[in-house]
């Protein structure tokens, strides 16, 4: 089964999202902080890290950029997410490593096209 290591701190997003992922099949571990989120991202091994931009105690650009710097979990793919929609995010997004971007409120089957491009080789 694929996993996803979701990096939330709003708990109605969380709750939302990760039973809409396991409802389609992926199991979910949740942190929620950014510090958490990197520790994770080495501790639990994901296929994929779903990242919101506004966290606490490290901010999700900060917490992607130290995924990406650890050698163990660079190649794990991260989907940023952000309720912040403004010009220029999703270049703000891709500079600090993240492959993918979404914007909130999440809209499923669009997110859902993107972890399976990611997820499956040749498909991106």
């Amino acid at each position: 089964m694929v996993k996803i290591l979701l990096v939330e701190d709003n708990e109605m997003n969380r709750d939302m999202l990760s039973r809409r992922l396991k409802r389609n099949g992926y199991a979910v571990v949740i942190a929620v902080d950014g510090q958490q989120g990197v520790e994770m991202a080495a501790s639990e091994s994901p296929d994929l890290i779903l990242m919101d931009m506004s966290l606490p105690v490290i901010d999700g650009w900060e917490a992607t950029r130290r995924v990406k710097a650890n050698e163990a979990t660079r190649a794990i793919p991260v989907i940023a997410l952000t309720a912040h929609a403004m010009a220029g995010d999703r270049e703000k997004a891709i500079e600090a490593g993240c492959e993918d971007y979404d914007t909130k409120p999440v809209e499923i089957t669009r997110l859902l096209g993107k972890i399976t491009a990611l997820l499956t080789p040749g498909a991106a």
